[in-house]
């Protein structure tokens, strides 16, 4: 490829993303597995917390008494499912991703209660 005679495609903005999001995301994991046991154990700690500010929020809004409880219900799945994961000692893939599943869905919650 050396002397190709092709023109050089530059990478689009969507690309670049995507691909620094996955960097980020097996760098996070690496680290995450490299010390299961000490990331796991703060991570109880923070998704739990930030699980009952969710629960708070969704409990103190104004919106309709099912959909509050479907959410409170979701809220209440993920953060159990990492702890879970954690206490089974599932494979750290599995336990990462709970983890992140967790944060995200519950820091949504809370955004979209304090917009």
């Amino acid at each position: 490829m050396k002397h190709s005679t092709t023109i050089p495609m530059t990478h689009s903005g969507v690309e670049h993303k995507s691909s620094v999001l996955k960097n980020m995301y097996k760098r996070l994991f690496k680290e995450f597995k490299k010390s299961q046991l000490g990331y796991s154990t703060i991570a109880i700690i923070g998704q739990s917390c930030l699980g009952s500010a969710a629960a708070m929020v969704l409990l103190m809004g104004t919106m309709d008494i099912i959909l509050k409880m479907i959410l409170l219900f979701f809220v209440t799945i993920f953060c159990m499912a990492f702890n879970g994961a954690v206490l089974a000692q599932l494979k750290p893939l599995t336990t990462f991703n709970l983890l992140i599943l967790s944060v995200i869905f519950n820091t949504l919650v809370i955004f979209g209660h304090l917009i």
